[in-house]
């Protein structure tokens, strides 16, 4: 493990008893613990942001590459009108 450094942060009343709660409860064996262990879990948490952003804006990409023709909804509307009148008339 890297050598440690020592900080000092300050807490919210609130924040503080949550921790000396779980301390206390015996979920952790000191503040500095805890503190690591949430500071571990939200590294993991923007590294899967970061993951689901990248996909994200690779699938756009993909899109936005796409060669095949981009049609509005009303041009696809008259296109999927003409061939169904084209295949009710070779029908008939």
């Amino acid at each position: 493990m890297p050598t440690a450094e020592k900080i000092s942060i300050t807490l919210t009343p609130e924040m503080n008893r949550i921790i000396k709660q779980r301390v206390a409860a015996g979920d952790f064996a000191s503040s500095s613990e805890l503190i690591r262990e949430a500071l571990r879990v939200w590294q993991r948490q923007q590294d899967e942001h970061e993951e689901r952003l990248a996909s994200i804006r690779a699938r756009i990409q993909k899109s936005i590459d796409d060669p095949r023709p981009s049609f509005s909804l009303d041009e696809a509307r008259a296109d999927f009108k003409r061939h169904v009148r084209a295949r009710a008339k070779s029908t008939s």
